[in-house]
């Protein structure tokens, strides 16, 4: 077996510390959280209580002052216990670094401690429902008038969208100027004139709350954009590639946890008087998809030592993300099969992540955004 060699002893302790918060308070009752179609708002705040929001922010901002491996950890022990729609990532890999990195000291102050606690729940609205991953078509503009931001305009597809306090949302500034014209601006979902919409309905990731949002004429101080008008567009450019990055974290942690629980079925479940695993297709099948798990997690691993040495760039996520979730995909798939029918039955895990995998194909950018940012590397004069 090849050894990772990312994580230090220190990590490794926080590893038990999530792994054990995650057996305790998460699996004995995600299925319930499943059919519910939310994550209790509870288990938010016992998550920052155990220190596993907002992992790598500094103490001074109410963080854990770790590293982005501390938050990979997170990620791994989710996913082991197939836990894939509690969206802790979107919230503290996504969402809080925008604040960290581009808030001012006002708005760090006022959310990212909050966030830390698990008091306060983030999201991000890019998305609407004339531009997916062309982010230049948005339609939601700002105007400015006096001291204060007029945002109107609606959003869709917005993951944690029914529980978050405060949105970052993607929108035109100055609509003639294109991306130039292009800015992110914090919003508190208090607001007179936000609305959330429907919480939709979707194939897989039942538990986590994915929803409409509307803004009419919503009013919010100059001080709540995120560096400087016009910029938007540049900082999600900046941001999607540890975003990205979570994402192939996610899926190769989905395909050990999916592999595990097909050698576990194989080994114990009988056929034509022998265990499933003793023939020699299962074998086969599970020597293959454990081949091509290792290859993916051994470049993931190297993304991640990449990204800490800020030498990770949108060609490298764009590759990992790409490969990783067509692999999830795969290995989800091949996993169902080798259950039989009870693979097509949702209490079992298999089941829900067969159709949790579906979406990490599009979240993100789709692959075949991801094919053209490796195509214009290639052939780009």
């Amino acid at each position: 077996m090849i050894p990772r060699t990312l994580f230090s002893s220190e990590h490794e302790m926080f590893r038990e510390t999530a792994r054990r918060f995650v057996e305790r308070e998460i699996a004995p009752h995600y299925y319930q959280w499943e059919q519910d179609a939310r994550v209790p708002r509870e288990v938010w705040l016992k998550a920052g209580e155990a220190g596993l929001l907002l992992c790598d922010v500094p103490e001074e901002y109410g963080g854990m002052g770790g590293d982005f491996r501390h938050s990979v950890i997170v990620m791994e022990e989710l996913g082991r216990a197939g836990a894939t729609g509690v969206f802790f990532s979107l919230h503290s890999d996504i969402v809080a670094p925008y604040i960290l990195k581009y808030g001012s000291e006002q708005l760090k102050r006022a959310w990212l401690n909050r966030m830390a606690t698990g008091e306060a729940i983030g999201a991000i609205a890019m998305t609407e429902p004339s531009a997916g991953s062309d982010l230049q078509a948005i339609r939601t503009t700002a105007v400015r008038e006096g001291d204060e931001y007029v945002i109107s305009g609606q959003k869709v597809f917005i993951s944690n969208g029914q529980t978050a306090d405060l949105v970052i949302v993607a929108c035109k500034t100055d609509p003639k100027q294109g991306a130039k014209g292009m800015s992110l601006i914090v919003v508190e979902t208090d607001r007179p004139g936000f609305r959330r919409g429907r919480q939709l309905k979707k194939i897989g990731m039942h538990s986590q709350d994915t929803s409409e949002l509307f803004f009419d004429q919503v009013r919010v101080p100059v001080s709540n954009i995120l560096a400087t008008e016009g910029q938007g567009f540049a900082l999600l450019m900046n941001e999607l590639a540890q975003e990205r990055l979570t994402q192939a974290v996610k899926a190769i942690a989905a395909c050990e946890a999916a592999l595990a629980w097909t050698i576990d079925y194989v080994t114990q479940r009988h056929a034509f008087g022998k265990p499933i695993a003793a023939f020699q297709n299962t074998q086969f099948k599970i020597a293959e998809m454990k081949a091509r798990i290792v290859a993916q997690r051994v470049l993931v691993d190297r993304c991640i030592e990449l990204h800490l040495e800020r030498k990770f760039d949108s060609v490298d996520a764009a590759m990992a993300k790409m490969t990783t979730t067509e692999l999830q995909c795969e290995v989800v798939d091949e996993c169902l099969q080798l259950h039989g029918g009870y693979g097509y039955m949702t209490e079992f895990p298999i089941a829900r992540a067969y159709a949790d995998a579906r979406y990490t194909k599009i979240a993100g950018g789709s692959i075949e955004v991801m094919k053209t940012i490796i195509a214009r590397s290639l052939f780009a004069r």
